[in-house]
Order: structure tokens, then sequence, then C-alpha cells
């Protein structure tokens, strides 16, 4: 990265960025209130570091020596405020600020009313972001797919009921896209679009997703370890789009674990990922144990590791759920889940920290 002086002018950013350019390689541009830090994207053996260190408006020219470096905390140190955590803002709502924030709803969005009941009664247990399924990943294809997987006709209108019910709530929506061509279209309709574990390192969806502008959960697939995790996030900030939500949703059990818990759910994550990126990471418990009488105490757990929020599996009678029935709770319990994790937070929550300012 190329960290340029306080007083570097327009003038001079612009030559550094044509400079880069003219070595293949792309630039990219993140302005803090009184110093610009410019990160190079591609292939760094092509770029003599020294002919960096003399153009005009140059401060210091260093290397990164990890394979995240555009979301990697030596990128925003030299920013103001640098040793914070970035707010990703939808709307009204800001992950990785002062409080926790609540992504609850269905597995999977079934029928307008089953989707527009549960976003109410989520919404009064304190829940601020909707989720819900539209294109379901699933291990058998003999499973519910979701419906946008009956066609283009479905998609839309099941999108058009997740955006039809975030506006009535007053609450964001996310869904998860399973592949490149359903981007666009889930772009039109849902506030966040998530990359679900199973394609976490699928490349072109990952770039498709973030061209799209739009703030992205990305999910750890379960084999993934924190450097890959990390890496892969990267493809996202490097179209350009840091509006990043990190999601831990659990890793492959040892042994006879599977017979207790669908995931093992690693809460070390979250502190050891906080030390090496300033993006927001959430927590996924409903994926992680696979069982409503754990959501609890490993939302709480979450909480406590430091976690910017939760994303919880409700259903106002999960028994009836096509998807996952055994992993949702309901929205009285996501209202218990809330209040004690708003709790644990408000004690355990360190100083309020300076935020990470980047472009």
């Amino acid at each position: 990265m190329i960290i340029m002086k306080a007083e570097a002018t327009k003038e001079e950013i612009a030559q550094v960025v044509h400079e880069i350019k003219k070595f293949g390689l792309r630039a990219d541009v993140s302005k803090g209130e009184s110093r610009t830090v410019i990160g190079l994207v591609g292939d760094e053996r092509k770029i003599p570091f020294s002919h960096f260190e003399t153009l005009p408006g140059v401060k210091e020219v260093i290397r990164i020596e990890t394979p995240y470096k555009l979301i990697n905390r030596e990128y925003t140190k030299f920013l103001e405020n640098g040793d914070g955590t970035m707010e990703v803002t939808i709307g009204d709502v800001k992950i990785g600020g002062k409080e926790p924030v609540f992504i609850a709803g269905p597995c999977a969005v079934e029928s307008r009313e089953q989707l527009f009941r549960i976003a109410g009664e989520a919404k009064k247990a304190g829940a601020h972001i909707l989720r819900g399924g539209v294109f379901k990943p699933r291990s058998s294809v003999h499973s519910f797919q979701g419906l946008g997987s009956a066609g283009d006709d479905e998609a839309r209108e099941a999108l058009t009921w997740m955006r039809e019910a975030g506006r009535e709530f007053g609450m964001p929506t996310i869904t998860e896209v399973r592949g490149e061509a359903q981007v666009d279209l889930v772009a039109e309709y849902v506030d966040i679009i998530q990359i679900g574990a199973r394609n976490m390192y699928d490349q072109d969806l990952l770039c498709k997703a973030a061209q799209t502008g739009k703030p992205i959960v990305y999910k750890r697939h379960f084999g993934a370890g924190i450097e890959e995790f990390l890496s892969f996030a990267e493809y996202i900030a490097a179209e350009g789009n840091k509006n990043i939500i990190l999601c831990e949703r659990g890793i492959l059990p040892i042994g006879k674990g599977k017979t207790y818990t669908r995931y093992t759910l690693d809460l070390s994550a979250v502190p050891v990922i906080q030390k090496e990126t300033y993006l927001p990471v959430i927590v996924d418990p409903s994926h992680a144990t696979g069982r409503r009488d754990l959501i609890m105490s490993m939302s709480c757990a979450a909480i406590a590791a430091g976690a910017s929020g939760l994303m919880i599996e409700t259903h106002y009678n999960p028994k009836e759920s096509l998807v996952d029935s055994q992993q949702m709770i309901t929205p009285d319990e996501l209202k218990v889940v809330i209040d004690t994790c708003k709790s644990i937070h408000k004690h355990l929550a360190p100083g309020v920290k300076s935020k990470a300012k980047v472009a």
C-alpha cells in the first residue's frame, strides 16, 4: 500500500493511481480526513516499489504480508481512528456500531402470510433486519429448494414479499444467492446479499455480488480456516465494495460431534478475526448448532466474545416449517435472547471504540 502525505494534492494522488494502472494493476483508494492510503490490487511482483517511493506526494510504500491486504487492519491504521470496527450502514441500522444487531426471520419464505406474520413478530421481539430464504441451497435434490427454484415468476413474487415486508415493518432485508444468475434479480429487491457457506469459494459469485454495491453478509465455509475465509473476502473488497459483514456459522465437528450439534461453533474466530480485519463479525447460532435448545446459550456466548450481531432463524410455529424446523425458535424466545444479549453486551462491552474510516 502507498501512504500519501497529508498535504498530497488530488493531482498527485491521481498520478499515483495512473502509475499503478500502467503496470496492469488496480488501485483501491481510501481517503481519511487528512490522509489517503492507496492499496494495490493484482500481482505485486510487476511493481517496482522504489519507483513509487519517489513520486510527488508519497510518504511511504509498505508491503502487507498477508493475502488479505485490503481488509487487513494494517491498511487502515494509517487513517484517522483506524483501530476500530467499520460500521456497515443499511438504512437506520449500523452493523459494527455501539450496539449488537439482530437479524431474524424464517429459514425459507413459504408464503406471503407466513413471511409477514414472522416479520411483524420478529420486529416486536427486537430484531433489526429481516432474513428469509428465497433460493435455498440444500444437500438433497429432493428437499424443498425455496420458492425461487420454481421459476423466475415465483422468485420475483417471493422477493416482492420480502421488500414489502421490510418496508411495512421498517426492517432492511437479506436473502441468499446461490449463483451468479440470481444476483441482479435479488439486488433489485433486498438490501443485503448473503453469500452462504457452500459458496464461500465461488470467486465469480463473490465478484458479481460485490459489483452490485449492496452490503454482503459473507459466511465462513464449514471446512475453511480463518486465513482462507479472509483471503476470499478480499475478492469482494477488490471490487471496491467494503460493505462486508463476516459471519461465523460453525465448522465441521470432530468424531461423533455431528451426533450432538450440526456443526461446531468456533467462537474463538470472532476475536481472532477482529484482530486481523476492521470488518464487523456476526454469528449464526442456528446453523452452527442445529438445535433450538442451544440458541440462547450460544447467542449469549457470541455476544460475550465480541460479535457485532446475530442471525437467528425464527418461526411462529417451527414444526410447520418446510426447512430446518429443529433449529428455529419462536418470536417469544427470540425476545428473551435479544433482551439477554443486550444486557450481556451492556455489562461486557469495552469502551466505545473509534470507527475505521474507509472509502
